[in-house]
């Protein structure tokens, strides 16, 4: 065989051996992306041991460096058969001990060492006296870096013989400590995710709990202070009655003050009650006759007779809650009354059927809202005006009961033009 021939065979075990290579790392980068990262121990083991095999190595190994201490320690480790391992040897290894190996690293360069019996004696922490007991011959050290940090290296020792790697080999254990960085991020990238979720879920836990021991004390209090404010109410009243001819009309006014106080807590704690009580209303659910809930609302609502009721068109039938969304009309009407000095006064009530939801609205042209004041009027015991008809938290509870029921709720509005309430209930 001629030279010509051999230079051929030559080049072409060199093609061969790199796309082999390739299709190796190929494979290892596919087993990375498809991997359950809950064992990255052994997903990394046998890449280590795949790269290893493929050139040749009796080590391959990967350590971390530690440069708020100096140090850099073996952190995973594969041997060929017959290969001590030397990972529980290579623990917190001074980097003064290695400077040109550092040095090489924090460059971006690969640390290659061909003929360790080449090496100068540097002394018994020399990095000779440090692998010459390993019986290594030759190593190559690849760094492996995170966002521009030095993290450490992926090394392949040859004890068994001095081996010489190529540029294109070089090149693909580069692509190789690469995979490994990014493996290594995407798992502490799950693990933080995982740590959040778990902080979350525990603190929706410690939210629910206090929201129901909250709504438990509020609905608790408010409960026992009903009967205690119908005793007082009813003892003034009696003592007014009992001695009207002996007040004088100072005295009178001060009862009617008393018992316009006593009113105004009363639609207070009503209201509270209410509130409390949203979440630990039973979810009935049935087919509703929203028309008949309307009707049902505006009939016990104290409506004035100069007010003009709108409603165009019938309401398509909804399976739901009735309690709760005849509690979200009763609300929006009752606002609308008491919110109206307009003196040809009007209500209207409709709505859009969508492909998920049904959006009602409750629309009214009465004195309107800021547009400043818009983000607070859900808020609970807000209130524009000083209405004694109002305890505040008339549409806190409308907006607690609507998403309660998935839905969501808006205003549209102007000072002094009127005000429409939207609102959307899922269809089921």
């Amino acid at each position: 065989m001629n030279k010509s021939s051999l230079n051929s065979l030559d080049k072409d075990q060199i093609i061969d051996q790199q796309y082999r290579l390739q299709q190796l790392l190929i494979k290892i980068s596919t087993e990375y992306i498809n991997a359950d990262l809950t064992d990255i121990d052994s997903l990394i083991d046998l890449s280590l041991k795949q790269m290893g095999e493929f050139v040749e190595a009796d080590r391959s190994y990967i350590f971390s460096y530690d440069f708020e201490n100096n140090t850099t320690s073996n952190t995973y480790e594969w041997c060929a058969e017959g290969i001590e391992p030397e990972i529980q040897n290579l623990q917190e290894i001074p980097t003064e001990y290695i400077p040109y190996w550092v040095e090489a690293h924090k460059k971006g360069e690969a640390f290659y060492v061909q003929n360790v019996d080449l090496l100068p004696d540097d002394g018994e922490n020399g990095l000779k006296a440090i692998l010459e007991p390993q019986g290594i011959k030759s190593l190559i050290a690849i760094p492996m870096k995170k966002e521009g940090q030095l993290i450490g290296f992926v090394g392949f020792d040859s004890v068994k013989k001095i081996f010489n790697y190529s540029e294109n080999e070089k090149n693909i254990l580069f692509v190789f400590a690469n995979m490994l960085v990014n493996v290594r991020q995407r798992k502490e990238s799950e693990e933080h995710i995982k740590d959040q979720k778990e902080k979350k879920e525990k603190l929706l836990k410690s939210l629910e709990i206090q929201n129901k021991e909250l709504s438990d004390y509020a609905h608790a209090v408010s409960h026992d202070l009903k009967a205690p404010l119908r005793n007082i109410n009813a003892l003034i009243n009696w003592i007014k009655e009992d001695n009207e001819e002996n007040f004088d009309d100072a005295t009178k006014e001060s009862f009617e003050l008393v018992l316009y106080n006593l009113e105004k807590m009363d639609k207070l704690i009503k209201g509270i009650l209410e509130y409390s009580t949203i979440d630990k209303i039973e979810t009935i659910n049935s087919q509703l006759d929203v028309d008949g809930l309307i009707d049902e609302c505006i009939t016990s609502t104290l409506i004035p007779n100069n007010f003009k009721i709108i409603i165009p068109n019938r309401f398509p039938k909804i399976y739901g809650n009735a309690h709760k969304i005849k509690q979200i009309f009763q609300n929006l009407i009752e606002n609308a009354v008491l919110f109206n000095d307009n003196s040809n006064p009007f209500i209207e009530i409709g709505f859009t059927e969508n492909q998920s939801n049904i959006e009602f609205y409750v629309k009214d042209n009465g004195v309107g809202v800021k547009e400043a004041y818009q983000n607070k009027i859900f808020d609970s015991f807000i209130k524009l005006q000083n209405n004694t008809d109002s305890s505040g938290l008339g549409l806190s509870i409308v907006k607690k009961t609507v998403e309660s029921l998935g839905g969501k709720i808006w205003i549209q509005s102007k000072e002094n033009q009127g005000a429409t309430f939207y609102f959307t209930i899922p269809i089921i």
